[in-house]
């Protein structure tokens, strides 16, 4: 008798386990595409990304006229019976070789990759991210 009681309540066990049970939550929704693209900008920095691309075109635009219109001219005062860098041109057997524009965009890189190197040391700094 006492193996037929315990049969019977590990039987009751079983029914209490299973009735107890909670139902198995809701399949999650599908992704709809505007989520998705909300989730894609903001894994990737989209927007971060897109301006700090529209600041930096700005930003060599400036540096590049600093260095064309005040840096290379301000050289050419120095430096006596040279003139202005940025138009400064060679001519060899009928080849113009215009150095000026040579000169404008390698200054106008070396600015700009010290600004940029200044703005990276900043925001390590500040802990930016």
């Amino acid at each position: 008798m006492v193996n037929n009681d315990e049969e019977i309540l590990a039987e009751l066990r079983k029914i209490r386990e299973s009735v107890e049970k909670a139902p198995p939550p809701p399949p999650a929704p599908k992704p709809t595409l505007w989520s998705e693209f909300k989730e894609f900008l903001s894994k990737y920095k989209i927007f971060g990304l897109a301006i700090a691309f529209i600041i930096g075109l700005y930003v060599g635009g400036l540096v590049q006229a600093l260095v064309q219109d005040l840096l290379l001219p301000a050289i050419g005062l120095l430096i006596p019976g040279i003139g202005n860098l940025a138009e400064g041109t060679v001519v060899i057997n009928s080849q113009v070789f215009a150095y000026g524009d040579f000169l404008v965009a390698l200054l106008t890189f070396a600015l700009v990759a010290l600004l940029v190197f200044i703005a990276v040391k900043i925001a390590k700094r500040w802990n930016i991210d």
